[in-house]
């Protein structure tokens, strides 16, 4: 993910969990907070310890970016987003969990519709 689309510091983290609104599915949370002065989307993973062990942790958090950066396109701008990996993420294939976290967007009205996204 390229230095402008990535939220890296803890006070960011810190503030989109806590302003921020949420909104799930039984495999990932999203936390998303407004950014007016930003004009690019901000995007952050999270995977707790309680997933699995590092290789795994960093296995899934390659794949959350790789899936959101390959439809950046899509990302509504001038937000802050936090991505967190639920249990159920570890046995899931990358397809799956491509629909599973496009279906969590959407479901924050968050997804950006263009003609190039039909299929």
């Amino acid at each position: 993910m390229e230095k402008l689309y990535r939220l890296a510091k803890r006070e960011d983290f810190s503030k989109v969990y806590r302003y921020g609104k949420s909104m799930a599915n039984q495999q990932f949370v999203l936390y998303y907070l407004p950014q007016p002065k930003a004009e690019a989307f901000r995007f952050g993973v999270s995977v707790s310890k309680k997933i699995g062990n590092a290789v795994v942790r960093n296995r899934l958090r390659r794949m959350m970016k790789e899936i959101i950066r390959l439809k950046k396109e899509h990302m509504t701008p001038q937000y802050d987003y936090i991505l967190l990996a639920r249990k159920p993420v570890v046995d899931m294939a990358y397809a799956d969990m491509e629909k599973s976290i496009w279906h969590v967007i959407r479901k924050a009205s968050l997804f950006k519709k263009n003609d190039a996204m039909k299929k």
